[in-house]
């Protein structure tokens, strides 16, 4: 038995907050502290270095227990459950056929729900060219191609959800009737529909009808499903579109909250009571890097819906939120795409320890092409092992009672919930969708975040920082259409075609280092019609140990915008270093010393030097700062330091080299 006196660490002195900030700022040697030791999220959340019981209310526990509202810890009891979050897989392949292969393939090696993303231009309705068909998911028309995709799935024991876009009724009653067909009783069927007409007008730009009727019609699948497939959701809430357009946790969840809002309102005035219309609704909310915020996003989402259900009078049970967490591809690179196994890991534990229902890991492979089966085992092996291995289904809420997570979810929550009381104010998720407002604010929000990203605040392993110009590329060849579009085209000829009658301008769909890799492609095309990759030399002076930091800095600096570099060491003389890069054939040099050899005259000899061999551009690694005059003077043209603008840089040095965009 423990002995209640025991106190651990009792002969230790108890510090205090005050105690511990004369330790930091002797650290910090004058540096301000809200400058060094404080972080500022896009949210407009101001995250502390140190959280302590102080920061969480010292009567009872706001988070409540797990299964009960306000539904932080969990929408169950026993946490994940007894068999922990569903492990679902993500198909988008165009061929039926290779998507049945790779259905089976996860299924068989622990995947545990199935996602199906239909392709916009064959899903239930040809609008796009004949080229197109194929090239954005599943080539499905009817309910024959979908039971092709599923051949051989025991539907009774695989959760099916979908992804139709205009389709999604018509697709819809297709998996009803393959359900059907197979023989499965009404609550033998399980999964989700994914109606979600105003999350396909922001992504699509279009609907199927206008938007009341289409949210209409939605509720009307959504009372069928109620009574024919007690198991299955027909709506979906998803933010995908909105996330790789830019928003930020705090505009996701308000756009999420408010979609939501949206369609309770239809689902009830088609006659479902409240709880039926919860129980008819999903969320699907995509999952970062950002390993904290994400788990705090998904923790204040049960928290928001369990507060709006409440405010509409639902019995607790009810305002339990089923959520999909799925690794976000806005975080996803094309250059050195290993790295993206790293994000995925961090995005689908954050899932996991967020609380959501089923997650989505999407193999790193998946902006270069069809994924292979190699990535997609790795995608299936990231979740088997958090919970088989590292047990993370087994722990009721791992983060909750951390006061920095407990914290940062009430500052998520409440800075969405502005988000969503400014979309109500302005009329509802239609009148903001339909007016191009909300559009405008994420835009906004998205210029932000690459303001920071070109000055690499947000850095990009892999694109803006450590970048590999010589690493072999993966590739991923794309699936031949002809033959598909060839017999799509003869079957679309005697269909009756539903034409869309809402037209916007879709969202954007941004990835974060899109900037970096559109002049690793312009790069990339110069290299490949001239036989080498723009050029840039390292003037590097001095010992090493004085020039090493700064030339390390300048090739990660130039490497991430497809220059290479080149440099023979160190020189100690400005006749070795235009020796060195007379023979490099560089046209443009960078100085890379210490500050000591700067201001000895280094700086001035080495740009006068360079220039008069030849150096149309000379760069200075290091802030000049009251030095700038000066060096400039001398024909330096411009310095690079950390917080200066990367990308704007880069574009410029492009165009000096001829590097067409």
């Amino acid at each position: 038995m423990s002995d209640p006196s025991l106190k651990l660490a009792s002969e230790f002195p108890v510090p205090d907050r005050a105690q511990w900030l004369a330790l930091v700022d002797k650290a910090l040697k004058g540096a301000p502290f809200d400058k060094k030791l404080l972080t500022r999220l896009f949210e407009g959340i101001v995250v502390q270095p140190l959280y302590t019981n102080e920061d969480f209310p010292t009567e009872g526990d706001p988070s409540g227990f797990p299964g009960a509202a306000p539904f932080l810890r969990g929408g169950l009891a026993a946490g994940a459950g007894t068999e922990g979050w569903a492990i679902r897989t993500d198909h988008a392949a165009a061929l039926p056929a290779d998507v049945n292969k790779a259905i089976l393939e996860d299924l068989l090696r622990g995947a545990t729900a199935i996602h199906l993303r239909f392709d916009r231009a064959t899903r239930q309705g040809c609008y796009a060219e004949p080229e197109a068909w194929g090239d954005d998911g599943i080539a499905v028309q009817d309910e024959a191609d979908l039971d092709r995709v599923l051949k051989d799935v025991l539907l009774d024991l695989v959760p099916i959800t979908l992804e139709a876009g205009v389709g999604a009724i018509d697709a819809a009653a297709a998996l009803a009737n393959v359900w059907r067909a197979r023989g499965l009783r009404p609550k033998q069927a399980r999964g989700g529909f994914g109606i979600d007409p105003l999350g396909t007008l922001a992504a699509e730009g279009r609907a199927f009808a206008p938007l009341a009727e289409c949210l209409d019609r939605m509720a009307e699948v959504a009372a069928v499903t109620r009574h024919d497939w007690p198991q299955v959701r027909a709506v979906t809430v998803s933010t995908t579109a909105w996330h790789e357009a830019g928003a930020t946790a705090a505009q996701e969840l308000g756009i999420a909250l408010a979609t939501g809002t949206a369609y309770l309102k239809a689902l009830t005035a088609a006659g479902l009571d409240l709880a039926e219309a919860l129980s008819q609704i999903a969320f699907t909310l995509p999952v970062d890097c950002d390993q904290f915020l994400s788990i705090a996003k998904l923790r204040a989402a049960r928290l928001m819906w369990d507060r709006v259900a409440d405010a509409c009078g639902a019995p607790e049970l009810a305002r339990r939120m089923d959520l999909t967490a799925s690794t976000s591809r806005r975080m996803m690179s094309r250059y050195d795409p290993w790295v993206n196994l790293l994000r995925t890991t961090v995005a689908g534990f954050a899932g996991g320890v967020g609380g959501a229902d089923s997650v989505v890991v999407v193999p790193f492979d998946a902006e270069l092409g069809p994924s292979d089966g190699f990535a997609r085992r790795l995608a299936r092996n990231i979740q088997i092992l958090l919970k088989e291995e590292s047990s993370l289904d087994r722990v009721i809420d791992p983060a909750g009672g951390s006061w920095y997570v407990e914290t940062l979810t009430r500052q998520l929550a409440e800075a969405a919930w502005v988000e969503f009381q400014a979309i109500e104010a302005a009329g509802g998720m239609v009148a903001v969708l339909e007016d191009g407002s909300l559009a405008a604010r994420v835009a906004a929000a998205w210029d932000e975040r690459t303001q920071a990203i070109a000055k690499r605040k947000v850095p990009l392993t892999g694109i803006s920082e450590f970048p590999n110009l010589h690493e072999a590329p993966v590739e991923r060849p794309a699936p031949d259409l002809a033959a598909l579009q060839t017999e799509v085209a003869c079957r679309a000829a005697g269909l009756d075609l539903p034409v869309p009658v809402v037209t916007l301008d879709p969202l954007p769909r941004h990835r974060l280092g899109e900037a970096f890799e559109d002049l690793r492609d312009a790069a990339s095309r110069f290299r490949a019609s001239t036989g080498a990759w723009p050029r840039l030399f390292l003037a590097n002076f001095g010992p090493v140990a004085k020039h090493t930091a700064r030339a390390t800095y300048a090739k990660n600096y130039f490497e991430a915008g497809g220059i290479e570099t080149v440099s023979s060491g160190g020189f100690a003389t400005a006749a070795e270093a235009v020796a060195a890069f007379t023979a490099s054939g560089a046209k443009i040099a960078c100085l890379c010393g210490s500050d000591s050899s700067y201001a000895e005259g280094g700086a001035e000899a080495f740009t006068q030097a360079l220039k008069q061999a030849g150096a149309e551009v000379v760069y200075l690694a290091g802030h000049p700062g009251e030095n700038k005059a000066a060096w400039t003077a001398a024909g330096v043209d411009e310095f690079i330091f950390v917080g200066c603008d990367v990308l704007a840089t880069l574009r410029a040095a492009h165009t000096r080299l001829g590097v067409c965009a």
